[in-house]
């Protein structure tokens, strides 16, 4: 067991050259997504849960597309939702309207849940998984749910526009 965990250490380190990545805690990260997937699957077998592909027509990959957007850049950037960044990161300033710039902090797992909550690339395969996990359980308060973060990402979009036609006019 020893040389297989001193061969691990050896690949790791071969693998980071001068950088810092977690990859012990990169792999918790995956762990963690990889039991919470198996354990909806099993929970929704146990309950006689369809599997949502089926019953997702196009209009749910848009809802889905858009809530999916919006709800990662929510955790991963808002003000508001800074509290679950906190132990993670470290404030650093704005980085634009209604947005962070936070640092990541900490090693190991620590770092890698950083590096998961501040980017909203990587928290969307989350929301996004949790949104079918919520066709399957709860559809109708999902599609609800997801009409709200759809329409606020849509009016995000429309305020970064209205702004920049008032910035062309002056």
């Amino acid at each position: 067991m020893t040389e297989a965990k001193e061969r691990l250490a050896e690949e790791a380190e071969a693998y980071r050259g001068d950088s810092e990545q977690p990859l012990g805690g990169y792999a918790l990260v995956v762990a963690g997504y990889t039991a919470l997937v198996a354990a909806g699957v099993v929970t929704a077998r146990a309950t006689g849960r369809r599997g949502a592909a089926q019953d997702v027509g196009p209009w749910d990959l848009v809802l889905m597309g858009l809530t999916t957007h919006k709800l990662s850049r929510l955790l991963a950037k808002d003000p508001v939702t800074s509290p679950l960044r906190a132990l993670f990161t470290r404030f650093r300033g704005v980085s634009g309207p209604s947005e962070l710039k936070e640092e990541v902090r900490g090693e190991g797992g620590r770092r890698a849940v950083g590096e998961l909550v501040t980017c909203p690339f990587c928290t969307a395969q989350w929301v996004a998984t949790a949104y079918v996990f919520g066709l399957a359980f709860a559809p109708g308060l999902t599609r609800s749910a997801g009409a709200v973060f759809s329409a606020v990402a849509v009016s995000d979009w429309l305020q970064f526009g209205y702004a920049r036609l008032q910035q062309a006019q002056e």
